[in-house]
Formats: C-alpha cells, structure tokens, sequence
C-alpha cells in the first residue's frame, strides 16, 4: 500500500458543524497526513471568491456554510463540499455595522461584513446575523423553518460591532445571548425553534458560548460582560459564576480543559484560568492565575491539548503577532514564534494547522518542548480572522476574499 493510502486510511470523515468543531474544543480525530507541502503547496480541490466578512466554515453532510454579504445583505451559502459549487443561498438581515472600516483601504481595520459562523445539526443550519437575527434552515433545500428577531422579541441589546458570536447547538437546543432583562441568556429548541427557557441580565460580547462537561456536570459557559456563567442547559438554572474585565470587546470563546476554565480578551485585560471543583453539590471556581494585559487573545480562541494551551497571543500585532504555547495549570509561556498576527489555530491529532491573518497556513507539532514546524504556504488572499474547519482530511478555510478546500492528504510522504 503507497504512503498516500495509508495517509488517507487514517484520516477521519467527522464533520466540522460548528464555529469550535465537533467536539466544541478546535480540534478533531485522526492525524493529518501532511508534514511537507510540495511545491506551490497544498494542492486545492477548489478555490471561489467569497465577499466580505470573517464567518468560518461549518462542514456536516457533504455542505460547507458560511456567510457573505450580498446585495447589502448578509447571506447564508451551501457550497457543495466536494467541488465548492453553490447550492443555495438565503438572505438574512441587513449588512449594516459600526466601528469597521473599509478592507479596500486598510485589511487590518478588518473592514465589514458578516463574523458570524452557521452551526449545523439534524440537517438544520442555524445563524446569527449581526442584528441579532436567529434563523433555522433546512440543510438540503435552504428554506426557513423558524426564525426569531432577538432584538424585537426579547428586548435584546446589540454592542459595538454588532453580533460576532455563533449559535451554539448543544443536543436538540440552540443557545445564543443578546436579549435584554431576565432573557439576556436563550435557549430554543432546535427542531422547531420554541423557547426553552430565558434567564438573567446580562450584556452580550462578541463571544461565543461553550458546551463542556466539568466535575461531570454538562453544561454552557456564556463569556458575558460580567465574566463567565455557566449554566444548566435543560433548565438555564446557574451553575457557577465568575467576574472577569470587559473592555470595548470580548471575542475569544471560553477554553475548557480537565477541570480547568480559560479566558482571555484584549484591550487590556488579559487572561485568567480557574478550576472548577465540586464542593457538595455546588460547583466552585477557583482562581489558578491572573495575566493582566498578558497573553490576549483578541479574537484567536487557543486550543488545549495535555495540559497546554497553542494559539495566537497578542493584540493588534497585525502579521507578527506570535504563535504560543501556554501551560495551562500555570499560565508560563513554553516557547513562542513570532509571524502570525490575530489568526487561528485548531488541532487535528498531534498536529496543529496555524492560519496566520495574512493567509499562511502552517503545521506545527502539538508539542509543549518547542516550537517544531512541518510545513507552511500561502494558501489564501484577503484577511484571516477566521477559523480552519477540518473534515474527511481537507481544510477548509476563509478569508475576507475566498474560501478554499485544501486536500492534506494528497501531500503525504512528500
């Protein structure tokens, strides 16, 4: 049997169906087969123009989604994703936004467009436009189900920016925050969109919520402006709470590893982990450590992996922000290489895929003893601040100009 086939025997067919993967932690199954690129790099099963914004790919049943701004709307797209040709497109709210800028004259003010991902489940997509626009469609035809306007029904509260966060589906229910008093916290039913529950007061950011088991209690961690609450997802009941700074925005997602609990935002404020034990019947956060105005992650969520944290560190360092490696239990910095600016990391086996914000991907040992580099390309034009899918051993991956299938496979034994 060639290197190739082996290659393609180990690689695993899960689907990527949301913003933090299949298993809600950035990472997937399976080893990628790539540890040199031949030259011109990763061959492409296809490359097509995608306008505007920072919505990653969701990848599930043959389909990768994502969001584009059409005809001043931002609009939901099916490509097919064997071949990247479109199969549906749906609009959604209106394309309006504050603070961006535009990419045509400075890609590093971001520019404006759709940010968030579509989340994909029981041959159901859901999105969550910028206005606050919750929508349910059929995966194989692109028609509506249900829909909610968080804004008129809820009294839901936009911030700056508008919404960048993604629906989070976590079972049969959605979870999104955006609503006003007593309902700032949501939970619909996926099937047929009914209110589960709304709970709280709280202040959306720009991040999106995490569904993780700690102390073997399931449950969802919403990154509000107050700090972390993690609640029940049946009930909305809290399980836990703690305070963390917010300033102008929060955009990384909550990390969650063993029992430990991670978050980072910018503008100042840093990062912080904390244990989450189980005294009676209560669970209790515990602070590990603080970094004040250290180790920001401005919209780059890490990915965890025995014990240490890999992502993009930094604040505005466009293009040179660094690589890093965090242990987690300590907050201490392992090793760092510089080059990457606000992209993203996620992990497939032991092996990390790097998108740096100027469209370079790069693989990377997930090693904590230094930083050990298989391959790197220029793979996209435009800016990344996107995060990789990974799905039946190809990349998928966006920027503010184009979406690309790369296949790993096809590189192994180089």
């Amino acid at each position: 049997m060639s290197l190739a086939l082996v290659a393609l025997a180990l690689l695993s067919s899960t689907d990527w169906p949301q913003y933090s993967g299949p298993s809600g932690d950035r990472s997937a199954a399976g080893e990628l087969a790539a540890r040199a690129f031949p030259g011109g790099g990763p061959r492409s099963a296809w490359k097509v123009p995608l306008a505007d914004g920072f919505s990653s790919f969701a990848v599930a049943g043959g389909k990768a989604y994502t969001l584009v701004t059409r005809e001043r709307r931002e609009t939901l797209l099916a490509l097919d994703a064997a071949s990247g040709k479109e199969l549906w497109a749906a609009p959604l709210g209106a394309s309006e936004y504050d603070g961006g800028a535009d990419a045509g004259t400075d890609e590093n003010k971001g520019g404006d467009g759709p940010r968030s991902t579509p989340s994909v489940a029981d041959g159901r997509v859901v999105v969550y436009d910028a206005g606050l626009g919750l929508a349910c469609f059929d995966a194989a035809s692109g028609k509506a189900l249900w829909k909610h306007d968080v804004k008129g029904e809820f009294s839901g509260r936009t911030i700056r920016w508008q919404n960048a966060a993604s629906p989070l589906i976590e079972g049969d229910k959605v979870f999104v925050v955006g609503g006003g008093v007593d309902e700032s916290l949501l939970a619909f039913d996926l099937a047929d969109g009914a209110v589960v529950w709304a709970r709280g007061d709280e202040t959306m950011t720009h991040a999106t919520p995490t569904a993780a088991t700690l102390q073997g209690v399931r449950q969802v961690i919403f990154f509000v402006q107050s700090g972390l609450i993690a609640v029940e997802p049946d009930t909305g009941n809290e399980l836990w709470r703690t305070e963390f700074p917010y300033r102008t925005s929060t955009a990384a997602s909550p990390v969650v590893h063993g029992d430990v609990v991670f978050c980072s935002a910018g503008y100042g404020v840093g990062a912080a982990a904390w244990r989450v034990e189980k005294q009676g019947e209560a669970l209790v956060p515990t602070l590990l450590w603080r970094a004040a105005n250290k180790l920001i992650n401005h919209w780059s969520t890490p990915v965890a992996h025995d014990g240490h944290l890999y992502g993009m560190f930094s604040f505005k360092e466009y293009g040179k922000g660094p690589l890093k490696c965090v242990e987690l239990a300590t907050g201490e910095e392992r090793w760092s290489r510089d080059g990457f600016g606000p992209g993203n990391v996620i992990r497939v086996g032991d092996t990390l895929a790097a998108l740096s914000d100027a469209g370079e991907l790069v693989l990377v040992a997930a090693q904590p003893g230094a930083y050990q580099e298989h391959a790197r390309a220029d793979v996209l034009e435009g800016k990344c601040w996107s995060m990789p899918a990974y799905s039946d051993g190809a990349l998928f991956l966006r920027s503010t100009r184009e979406g690309v299938r790369l296949e790993l496979a096809g590189t192994a034994g180089q």
